[in-house]
């Protein structure tokens, strides 16, 4: 089945990057705040598109000041922060790559990063830099390090990076549309997380869609608590608001004590949550006045139960928009409309200009109501990733003919609605983080106690997924659950470490030897 949008596609990016964007907007209101971040301690920050555009060129100097050049890659591992922001359009300002971390990498994921992008230099805080010092020696480059934030020690301050590059201008780079901007990391089918190669003219089309999908009009209001190291935040938060010339509300961290009373105060009209927020948000006490805001769209990528989307569409008046995107197309394609039947649980319809189609084993397309893979037609470098960095047989597999193949399972309904089926091979999906099931496996058979192991989701009521990891010991009492989880713990980020950890003698198989994770799940429901 083929499921498109009318008109077909339009590139509407030409070859313009994204500080072409961000100057554009300057120029057309530089006293508007572009961004307002609130800190942990609920202290507020603004900033105008003015003072963005400056903050920019004295980081983009001081970053040429001390050798970041054009091609050059750059780790992010910072919390949402302005400081996050700055370097990232800076980045962009010079045409070197930005490479965002997840905070909660351990050591082992974070030597990955580093080596697998051969970044030059990466900019932490204080409290993430100690994990970060690790991950570089593992990774045996000799990474600089700017510490943001704080206290720098024996590393080369912001503020100082600051003060080079404010005395030392740099000029922009020639950057165009179909050039490098950023380096995503995303978990699939592999042991490692694959780096997603997104060009300028990727990000410029992640904030139409947004845009285009949700109906954002300028001067709108786009509240996250999202991290901006995945691209949730980056496509539907960051480049939504700068693309319509309206305001990002940047929070530092969720707090679902606090999330709605940030929402009102801050007049936000547009955000984004995934299922752990919105149960955690419902299962807070209700607070008078709490449908007194002036939120119109609220994007949600996950589905939840009937009777939870029920809840809080209720209690806080406001309707979800529910849609499907991924880093490798970079980012919605397919929403609810915004007007018209929306048939919840389905994802919606193809977002503009997006061609999708499901497929079956023989690549042929299924007929409505079957079941077929998520194939996503469009142009590698615009409307689809460029491919995975430095893995051309990852990339081979996935972008074909002008075509992304997600991996991911789903049919539609006779007028073409999508329903999402079922996640990528071996992929778990916990508190709106990917976990690769092969990538704790690996991790989990390198404890000498352990002969085998498979890792399968199940649910959790709050969290979508848990991690259960079921292990065959290489002997009586080599190892206990602690045991596992303690030594996942030591190279794996926190939310990848498995919660249930349960032993067998053997783990069922196929005849050809495959491990029959549909049995495991059903053991362990």
């Amino acid at each position: 089945m083929t499921l498109t949008t009318t008109p077909p596609a339009i590139d509407t990016m030409g070859h313009r990057s994204l500080a072409d964007l961000l100057e554009e907007r300057a120029a057309a209101d530089p006293s508007r705040n572009l961004v307002e971040f609130e800190a942990a301690d609920g202290t507020v920050q603004e900033i105008t598109y003015a003072d963005m555009l400056a903050r920019v060129a004295d980081v983009a100097g001081g970053l040429a000041a001390v050798g970041v050049s054009r091609g050059d890659r750059v780790v992010l591992h910072l919390r949402n922060s302005p400081e996050f922001l700055v370097a990232w359009f800076a980045l962009g300002y010079l045409g070197a790559v930005f490479v965002p971390s997840n905070v909660a990498n351990a050591p082992a994921e974070v030597a990955h990063v580093v080596r697998h992008t051969e970044a030059v230099l990466a900019i932490t805080e204080p409290h993430l830099l100690e994990g970060l010092e690790k991950g570089i020696a593992l990774a045996g480059r000799d990474t600089r390090v700017v510490v943001a934030r704080g206290p720098a020690g024996e590393h080369l301050g912001y503020d100082a990076l600051v003060e080079v590059g404010r005395a030392n201008p740099a000029p922009r780079a020639p950057v165009r549309g179909e050039d490098l901007a950023e380096l995503i990391f995303t978990s699939g089918t592999t042991s490692k997380p694959k780096a997603v190669m997104l060009t300028h003219a990727n990000l410029l089309r992640a904030g139409l869609d947004a845009v285009h999908c949700l109906w954002l009009e300028p001067g709108e209001r786009c509240l996250t608590a999202l991290p901006l190291f995945h691209v949730n935040a980056q496509a539907m938060s960051a480049l939504a608001a700068l693309t319509v010339g309206g305001t990002l509300i940047l929070l530092e961290e969720f707090r679902a004590s606090r999330f709605w009373s940030q929402i009102q105060a801050h007049g936000a009209t547009q955000t984004a949550i995934v299922a752990m927020q919105l149960r955690t948000l419902i299962a807070q006490p209700v607070a008078p006045g709490e449908r007194d805001h002036w939120l119109r769209r609220v994007f949600f990528a996950i589905n939840v139960s009937d009777g939870e989307k029920e809840a809080f569409e209720e209690r806080f008046d406001v309707r979800i928009i529910n849609g499907y995107g991924l880093s490798e197309a970079m980012t919605l394609t397919a929403v609810s409309p915004i007007v018209g039947p929306r048939r919840w649980p389905s994802v919606g319809l193809p977002s503009p200009g997006r061609r999708v189609l499901l497929l079956d084993e023989a690549g042929e397309p299924v007929a409505p109501g079957e079941v077929g893979e998520v194939v996503v037609e469009g142009t590698p470098g615009r409307t689809l990733m460029l491919g995975y960095y430095r893995d051309e047989e990852a990339t081979a597999r996935a972008l074909r003919g002008g075509r992304l193949h997600t991996g991911d399972n789903a049919y539609a309904d006779a007028d073409g609605y999508l329903y999402f089926f079922d996640r990528k091979k071996d992929m778990i999906k916990r508190a709106g983080e990917n976990v690769s099931a092969l990538e704790v496996e690996a991790a989990i058979v390198e404890h000498p106690g352990v002969a085998e192991a498979s890792v399968v989701g199940i649910v959790d009521p709050i969290r979508d997924e848990a991690v259960a990891a079921v292990v065959v010991r290489t002997g009586p009492g080599s190892v206990d659950a602690q045991g596992v989880m303690d030594h996942c713990a030591e190279r794996l980020s926190r939310f990848k470490v498995p919660t249930v950890v349960v032993f067998r003698d053997e783990l069922p198989k196929t005849s050809i030897g495959k491990v029959r994770k549909d049995v495991l799940r059903a053991e362990l429901v």
